[in-house]
């Protein structure tokens, strides 16, 4: 048996309401811990992508998978943990920076790659996208200087591939086995 590790879950679901409330109560009730869901809207009408991240060991991550299938608005799930992915997280960070400290606190957000994307006379925002180890390193640096405020997306993940997909539906058709995504 393998020991509880992070997870990240693809799953396409239909645009509806409860659709979100019926897969974190499916992940409740069995008592897995939800490191970090994003949800937003794909490029077909009707269908949204929720990026998964849990905390399992490779029996559960199957079953993870086979009990989110049971859901009627899920359309196709990925267990992407072990392929090659594109995983990135957005945060705003508000840290204090007064005139006295404002040009070493944009240095260090340069070497981040972070934008400033508000400057006040006490504190600004920086904004960075990146993997999570790139965001917990620019916290560290900035946190010396007073962390005000903070915001996470949590993850969001893409498959790599050197093909575009061509098929209107997810790889492998949708959970009802017919290949077509149905939009609400």
């Amino acid at each position: 048996m393998s020991k509880p590790a992070l997870r990240t879950f693809i799953a396409y679901v239909e645009d509806l309401p409860g659709v979100l409330n019926r897969i974190t109560s499916l992940l409740r009730r069995r008592n897995y811990n939800i490191v970090s869901l994003t949800v937003g809207r794909t490029e077909r009408e009707g269908v949204s992508r929720m990026t998964l991240v849990v905390e399992a060991d490779d029996d559960a991550a199957r079953r993870i998978e086979a009990n989110l299938y049971k859901l009627v608005n899920v359309l196709w799930v990925e267990d992407t943990t072990e392929a090659a992915t594109v995983v990135r997280e957005l945060a705003l960070v508000k840290v204090r920076a007064d005139g006295k400290v404002r040009s070493e606190v944009i240095r260090l957000c340069e070497v981040f790659r972070a934008r400033v994307v508000d400057v006040g006379t006490e504190a600004l925002v920086a904004e960075i996208t990146g993997t999570a180890d790139k965001i917990d390193g620019l916290v560290e640096v900035l946190r010396p200087f007073g962390l005000v405020e903070m915001v996470r997306t949590g993850a969001v993940a893409m498959v790599r591939s050197a093909e575009a997909r061509t098929s209107d539906a997810p790889p492998g058709g949708d959970a009802r086995g017919d290949g077509e995504v149905k939009a609400a």
